[in-house]
């Protein structure tokens, strides 16, 4: 006991590690248990946020969902450069060339601020307009654009928060990363409420309020990135003089990003053709699905930090020559992920009315909301599986296997298929989320298949 109880402190202070030897299961637990309490933390914030707005109005929350929809474009942009730049860090940390780990993440940087601008001009003019397109209620489109604006305007602070994080878990400093992400959520868990309904000195902002408080919170979080990244550098440290943009490795990074990138951006897309054909039922359902997800990626973002430990370790290991050490860390990861996700399905399907029940009471959204939580965790075995074997893939730099998969089971089976069971079959939200078990389960399936070919061990990065 004594011995794990070590390995856990260890695991939180972010002790520098060799995880290319010695016990997988201890690498593992190195890195995940810092992995999973920064995304418990991010989830937390997920549901904490969706309680406050619920308790503005149906309009609000089915706003947000809207919102969120649109805003995983720039998740799948951030996501994709962070999974870039895992790979590439922690294949040169693996190799022993940190000046040249700490290269590729300057770079990153750059591309980051880039994109940020090419999406904030845009996201300012027509956030109106986009809330328009996304839902038949003028009301909401309306009421809500306000929120809408801000986020899609102040985007920077989430494409460095997720990629800077990428930089940290390629070194294998998970624990900087986890303490970035819980500085930017505290801040934002505490300003929340504050803004939203003006506690104490503050004027009450409303659903602004809640974009405000997210954007400074994810603002400080990146800070502390930065002063870690270019201060501290236990592992990697950056030099001002390396964010000189270099056409060699921003080349590299945008082309195994364009993969990685590909990947989230034909699952966001998708989502949002999801969220596109519940905002033609109705704004209830709307605000159900987003209440229901919102409870979802309160365990999904802990099971990915296990899915982000086992790309790091692939990617380390593949830098240092060992690729079967890489493998079996990943079927020990699903063996974790297996274990944890089957047990929160269970939980998840029993207790859907109690758990949908705290953020509504509308009848109309507590239904929908208790219908999305039980098809969702119905799969999240195959979930489990799907997200390691997927993030092991791209932490190896093979980005386009995923991507591929990604397409085929997101366009040619989920979203045709949620559109013929929806829509034309009459099946309504129910033939959504039919069609997203049966995809994502499927999809799951295909990346173990893919992994198991082995043609990840090949790739240069």
């Amino acid at each position: 006991m004594g011995r794990i109880w070590d390995t856990i402190k260890a695991a939180v202070r972010g002790e520098e590690q060799d995880y290319t030897s010695g016990s997988i299961d201890k690498a593992i637990v190195l890195l995940s248990i810092p992995m999973i309490l920064e995304m418990a933390m991010e989830s937390l914030f997920a549901v904490v946020d969706a309680f406050f707005v619920s308790r503005i109005s149906t309009d609000a929350v089915a706003t947000v969902g809207l919102t969120e929809s649109v805003l995983t474009l720039v998740y799948s942009l951030a996501i994709g450069l962070s999974a870039a730049a895992t790979a590439m860090v922690a294949r040169r940390v693996g190799e022993g060339d940190r000046d040249a780990a700490a290269h590729a993440g300057a770079q990153a940087i750059v591309v980051s601020v880039i994109l940020s601008v090419l999406i904030a001009i845009p996201g300012f003019f027509f956030a109106k307009d986009i809330l328009h397109l996304m839902t038949r209620d003028a009301t909401v489109a309306e009421n809500g654009y306000h929120f809408t604006r801000i986020m899609l305007t102040c985007n920077l602070p989430i494409f460095l928060l997720w990629m800077l994080n990428g930089i940290f878990r390629g070194a294998g400093d998970a624990a900087t990363a986890m303490r970035a992400l819980w500085i930017a959520n505290i801040v934002n868990i505490i300003l929340c409420p504050t803004l939203i309904y003006g506690w104490g000195p503050f004027p009450a902002m409303g659903l602004a309020g809640s974009a405000v408080a997210t954007t400074i919170g994810r603002s400080i979080g990146v800070c502390y990135q930065l002063w870690n990244l270019f201060q501290v550098g236990k592992i990697v440290r950056i030099r001002w003089a390396q964010l000189r943009p270099s056409t060699d490795v921003m080349g590299k990074l945008v082309g195994i990003a364009a993969g990685s990138t590909g990947q989230y951006l034909i699952t966001s897309a998708s989502w949002i053709f999801m969220v596109f054909i519940l905002g033609q039922i109705s704004k209830e359902v709307t605000a159900g699905y987003t209440i229901a997800i919102r409870i979802i990626i309160f365990t999904i973002l802990p099971s990915w930090g296990v899915a982000n430990a086992a790309a790091t370790l692939v990617g380390q290991n593949l830098g240092a020559g060992h690729p079967d050490r890489a493998e079996k860390s990943v079927w020990r990861a699903c063996q974790i992920n297996l274990i944890f996700m089957g047990l929160v399905g269970i939980l998840y399907f029993v207790f859907a009315p109690a758990l949908i029940g705290i953020f509504t009471t509308e009848p109309e959204a507590l239904r929908a909301g208790v219908m999305a939580l039980r098809a969702l965790a119905a799969g999240y075995v195959f979930f489990g599986y799907g997200m390691i074997t997927s993030q092991a893939l791209n932490g190896a730099g093979d980005t386009k296997t995923p991507t591929i998969i990604n397409f085929i089971f997101f366009w040619i089976i989920e979203t045709p298929l949620a559109w013929v069971l929806a829509m034309w079959w009459g099946w309504g939200q129910a033939g959504v989320y039919a069609s997203i078990f049966i995809a994502e389960t499927l999809m799951a399936l295909a990346m173990i298949w893919a992994f198991k070919q082995g043609k990840w061990k090949l790739v240069k990065v």
